[in-house]
């Protein structure tokens, strides 16, 4: 599993928004009940912050040193999809 570690420390910060109602979310609600654990035992000093609002388009947003950012769409994805892309997008 490729949150069974820690991750690179030019991470700085994980946002995680989607909708706490809607099937688009859906599999990016299933990935945090899964992975939020995981990732908070090997990373306990990186904020990882899980923001649901109705309506909310499913996206992550990873904040690495010297302020830069990036981000993914995650609507309509399955939970398997969604940590593939959240593996990809923690990449430095």
């Amino acid at each position: 599993m490729a949150f069974a570690r820690a991750f690179s420390p030019a991470l700085r910060e994980i946002r995680i928004l989607c909708s706490q109602s809607g099937a688009a979310s859906a599999g990016t609600r299933q990935f945090i009940q899964s992975h939020y654990p995981i990732i908070k035992q090997h990373n306990p000093d990186i904020p990882v912050l899980i923001r649901e609002a109705s309506g909310t388009p499913a996206r992550v947003f990873a904040r690495f040193e010297r302020g830069v950012e990036k981000h993914v769409e995650l609507d309509n994805l399955s939970a398997t999809e969604v940590e593939d892309r959240v593996t990809h997008l923690l990449q430095p």
